[in-house]
């Protein structure tokens, strides 16, 4: 299976930028062009061929990478080659770029899936965590003044579970970050492969997933505070004000 991508850069027959110089008529003194040197010792093993497409757009088709290939690296011999010019050069170059990319997302797919697939039931459990803590949390407004307290208990258990769940979350989302962010910094972010999209590919739901940027994550030592698990303690932070506030109001001697 090939797969193709298509960049803004025309070709013209030979797999070239078209050079403006060769469109003007040949005089009767005009030299002959030289000869054309031979790229492909140059191509990626992946490389199949480039071929002009729409809107000055080159589609370039590569045979399927698996992501285990060594990353695509322009090869360093081609700059001591004088017998290639600019514009060769630069075929060759952007061959490569595309190269990247692609392989960049074969890695993706590659490495976040089995990641993907231990996140399902995870997320999973954060759902029936959070779902649980909103659910005790609206019980208030149908207890009893003397079961207060066993309802604090309640909420009490609920928050742990959410946070438990949250942090379990953010370890694994965490991980996941760190993929896409490798992704995009090879392929470069106008080339992103969403992580949703890999998911999807798996037979994965992963579209209300909270995967916060990597850099959110922290490094274990200078940041506490996950992403999840800090939207967890803002929500809880809001219930308890709120029954501070019916404390306060209710002229109670000791806070919630």
């Amino acid at each position: 299976m090939s797969r193709t991508i298509a960049l803004t850069n025309a070709l013209d027959e030979s797999g070239l930028t078209p050079n403006p110089d060769r469109s003007a008529p040949a005089g009767p003194d005009t030299p002959a062009p030289a000869p054309v040197a031979d790229i492909s010792r140059y191509h990626h093993p992946h490389f199949l061929r480039a071929e002009p497409g729409p809107h000055h757009t080159t589609t370039f088709s590569f045979t399927a990478f698996t992501g285990r290939e060594p990353e695509p690296r322009t090869p360093i011999a081609m700059y001591e080659d004088r017998a290639l010019d600019r514009r060769q050069l630069e075929a060759i170059r952007t061959q490569y770029e595309v190269a990247q990319i692609l392989w960049s997302k074969a890695r993706l797919r590659l490495r976040a899936e089995p990641v993907l697939r231990t996140a399902a039931p995870l997320w999973a459990a954060w759902e029936t965590a959070h779902t649980q803590l909103t659910e005790v949390f609206g019980a208030f407004w149908e207890t009893p003044d003397g079961m207060w307290r066993a309802q604090l208990l309640r909420l009490g258990d609920a928050e742990t579970v959410a946070l438990d769940a949250a942090r379990v979350w953010d370890a694994v989302a965490g991980k996941l970050a760190v993929l896409a962010e490798e992704q995009a910094a090879v392929a470069g972010y106008e080339h992103e492969l969403p992580l949703t999209e890999v998911a999807s590919e798996a037979g994965i739901d992963a579209s209300a997933w909270f995967i916060a940027p990597v850099n959110e994550y922290g490094d274990g030592v200078w940041s506490t505070t996950t992403p999840l698990v800090h939207r967890a303690r803002t929500e809880i932070a809001v219930q308890r004000g709120r029954l501070l506030d019916v404390a306060v109001l209710a002229g109670d001697r000791e806070p919630v």
